[in-house]
């Protein structure tokens, strides 16, 4: 029942975003016939905003339902918190509250990840300001969990969401979203055991996550459809 009821859920938000928004979406991969069956890891990158949800309208339907069924979602407690804690709870089979640390509450999400499982993570871990810095005024970086979930997953797909960003819709400190913009998304997929096997030069743990952070960062910031490049919106805010 509770897969159902979440697969309603986000067919509804589906929904609302395909009504209210126009989508640009832009593969920047082949797509495999094997592609959302062996789906395993849905990693978005240019975190900007708590309406990101809408990035579903976006997403084919039979990934809406493995995640209903199978999907992990680490939530930063601050975030369960707020009034849209109740929200989130009810967007992903699994929905896992974490401090942000490397303490039992990530152990916790690593435990939920078995053979079906679907990770949901947004891997920079808080969302940018309009100056292109997190809200302490430090650079958007990738943070190292999401290799510790790469560890765990080994093989399967990743599909990257290289967001264009939402803060024309609603920007962080903003209450209600603006109707009618357009959403920019470009996808890829990312076979997991290759892209494991091209980082494993690099032999002890720390090395390897630093090799993601550093690999995943890169990609954000060359391939993100921002209006602004996001090297130098990180470069002015950093000046």
């Amino acid at each position: 029942m509770r897969s159902v009821i979440t697969f309603a859920m986000l067919l509804f938000i589906k929904l609302v975003s395909k009504v209210f928004y126009r989508h640009r979406v832009e593969w920047i991969s082949k797509i495999p016939s094997d592609a959302w069956r062996k789906l395993r890891l849905v990693s978005v990158l240019n975190h900007t905003s708590l309406y990101e949800p809408l990035l579903v309208g976006a997403a084919p339907t039979p990934l809406l339902w493995k995640i209903a069924r199978w999907g992990v979602l680490p939530i930063a407690a601050k975030t369960m918190r707020r009034k849209v804690g109740l929200f989130f709870r009810m967007i992903a089979r699994n929905v896992v509250v974490i401090t942000r640390k490397n303490d039992h509450t990530w152990q916790a999400v690593l435990d939920h990840i078995d053979d079906r499982a679907v990770v949901c993570i947004l891997p920079e871990g808080r969302m940018m300001r309009r100056n292109g810095l997190d809200e302490q005024g430090q650079p958007m970086t990738i943070r190292g969990g999401i290799a510790d979930i790469l560890r765990v997953i080994e093989n399967g797909y990743m599909l990257i969401v290289y967001s264009g960003g939402l803060h024309h819709i609603q920007a962080p400190g903003e209450r209600l979203p603006r109707l009618f913009k357009t959403i920019r998304v470009r996808l890829e997929l990312v076979d997991i055991a290759s892209y494991l096997s091209s980082l494993e030069e690099r032999a002890d743990s720390d090395g390897f996550k630093r090799a993601v952070i550093t690999d995943l960062e890169n990609r954000r910031d060359s391939r993100c459809p921002t209006e602004v490049p996001l090297a130098e919106l990180h470069r002015r805010g950093a000046a």
